[in-house]
């Protein structure tokens, strides 16, 4: 049965919830609050205070770390920068320096699990090459920390499940780092869609690309990256065309982009092609690539249309629809995506982004891969 407009608000939660169901049970809910540690004797002790900003310790220093999350962590309320953890000792000193870090919240990769013993960080954000999520998420939930995890969550449907049990286990929230579900721009396509303002929506289009020169970058070995532009950049355009319908696609048809660097591209795809269908007849075509530029989400609906473009930048998206033009107050992403997870923290609520969505995609990212493999349309079950 098609779902309706009003069930469609809440399918984003329902539908990921139903995602690790599959592979997990009934059971599979995110508990919250912290770890559960070994009981100790409170006679004597004061209650711990709650604390009004939670400290987050950033894990791998690169571009997206540097640039992004520790610029936006000055801004944010709810949570602030704690610690670092990196493998590079001569960073160490620079972001101590430059953020105010004490040596007691700088760790490396050797003695990262002792961070359980550290109260002033409560959230660990991952930020690593892909194949190190699962490892660096479980790691983290064991010391008793929350996770936000960067996207893609993982590199395989199994690793994403080990790390919802990881965190279910531990008694901590999980959340992955889907900066576009704070937009504006991003989040009314989503109304735009889901609430059907121009009717049913018939088709989506959307393109992710960039050029990729550098034959030594981790993206471009499979057993660090998982896969190419799609594992990187074809996610953001995967979750558009989910988010502007508000349900999950039911198969896919893939193919291969030509090979013109195979100096460069010898593991992983140079681009990749994909068209999802949804259950109401609608689709998505979509195309990733290192090898190209390209950024903007489209949809076409009964009674008129919506384009971003750029669609999936850090700022300066831009919208108009076939009545009027987008304008929104600039934000930034990440700062409202860490806040946001914070209080979800601080409330003991699920995040808006959790680890049960990063599964749903990286079964969709499977299937994506397998039919454009075999040449012919994959079913997804879900």
């Amino acid at each position: 049965m098609k779902k309706t407009s009003k069930n469609r608000r809440n399918f984003i939660i329902q539908s990921s919830m139903a995602a690790g169901a599959l592979s997990l049970g009934s059971s599979f809910i995110l508990a919250c609050n912290g770890k559960n540690k070994p009981s100790e004797s409170n006679e004597g002790k004061a209650p711990a205070a709650k604390k009004d900003s939670l400290g987050i310790a950033l894990v791998g220093l690169g571009n997206y770390a540097t640039y992004q999350l520790a610029p936006a962590l000055q801004k944010t309320e709810n949570c602030h920068l704690a610690g670092i953890v990196t493998g590079t000792p001569s960073k160490e000193q620079v972001w101590m320096s430059k953020y105010d870090i004490p040596k007691e919240n700088v760790y490396n990769y050797e003695n990262y699990d002792e961070i359980a013993n550290n109260d002033d960080i409560d959230i660990i954000y991952v930020v690593l090459p892909n194949f190190m999520h699962a490892e660096y998420t479980i790691r983290a939930a064991k010391a008793g920390k929350h996770v936000i995890c960067e996207k893609p969550m993982a590199i395989s449907v199994e690793e994403c499940e080990q790390m919802i049990a990881a965190c279910k286990e531990n008694n901590v929230h999980l959340s992955i780092g889907y900066r576009l579900h704070f937009d504006p721009y991003n989040l009314k396509v989503s109304e735009l869609g889901q609430n059907e303002v121009y009717g049913k929506v018939k088709k989506i289009t959307g393109a992710h690309s960039f050029k990729l020169n550098d034959p030594h970058a981790w993206r471009a070995k499979q057993d660090l990256a998982g896969g190419g532009p799609l594992m990187d950049i074809g996610i953001y355009v995967l979750q558009g065309a989910i988010y502007t319908m508000g349900e999950n696609p039911i198969e896919v048809s893939a193919k291969y982009g030509e090979v013109t660097r195979p100096d460069i591209f010898k593991d992983v795809e140079q681009s990749i092609d994909f068209t999802l269908k949804f259950p109401g007849g609608a689709t998505a075509e979509a195309t990733t690539s290192y090898y190209d530029t390209a950024n903007f989400l489209r949809g076409e609906a009964e009674k008129g249309w919506w384009e971003l473009k750029p669609a999936y930048a850090y700022s300066g998206i831009e919208g108009e629809t076939s009545e009027e033009k987008l304008t929104y107050p600039p934000v930034n992403q990440q700062t409202l995506q860490m806040d946001d997870f914070a209080k979800c923290v601080m409330n003991n609520k699920k995040s808006k982004v959790p680890g049960e969505m990063g599964l749903r995609d990286m079964k969709i990212i499977t299937s994506i891969y397998e039919s454009a493999d075999k040449k012919e349309t994959v079913k997804i079950n879900w």
